[in-house]
């Protein structure tokens, strides 16, 4: 099991390219790409069979994720933005974009994300709600 690093307030920008993971119905990663590795630091190794939250920044509020997974596990689509922490401490945002994963028989066995560059101005509206949910939740 990994340890999550203490978060640093130091950002990393993420610069687009394609950051691509999967993941089973409970949230482990079953699949991680190069840009994955390299954006977060941890090996394939490493990250395959952990959860995905090994990610969670501790400014992400928890109500973001239960959206996310109720949305996720009805099958469909959630699109969000995610403050991520690395296995350094540092941090990077994304615009995340998450898929239900389908059998032949449409029966969901997993999720896709991919991530894209956030926008600036939507960014700075993020960050003042999440805080202000943060806040609610302690």
């Amino acid at each position: 099991m990994i340890t999550r690093p203490e978060a640093i307030d130091e950002e990393v920008l993420f610069d687009g390219r394609s950051l691509i993971t999967e993941t089973d119905l409970k949230g482990n990663i079953t699949f991680a790409n190069r840009k994955f590795v390299e954006m977060t630091g941890y090996s394939k190794k490493e990250a395959i069979g952990q959860p995905h939250n090994i990610l969670r920044h501790p400014d992400m509020p928890k109500a973001a994720f239960a959206g996310m997974w109720k949305m996720i596990k009805e099958g469909q689509i959630w699109d969000g933005y995610v403050k991520n922490l690395r296995k350094d401490g540092k941090y990077y945002w994304v615009d995340v974009h998450i898929v239900p994963k389908k059998d032949e028989n449409g029966s969901i066995i997993g999720y896709i994300a991919s991530r894209k560059v956030t926008d600036p101005k939507r960014l700075e509206t993020t960050i003042i709600q999440y805080k202000k949910m943060l806040e609610e939740e302690q």
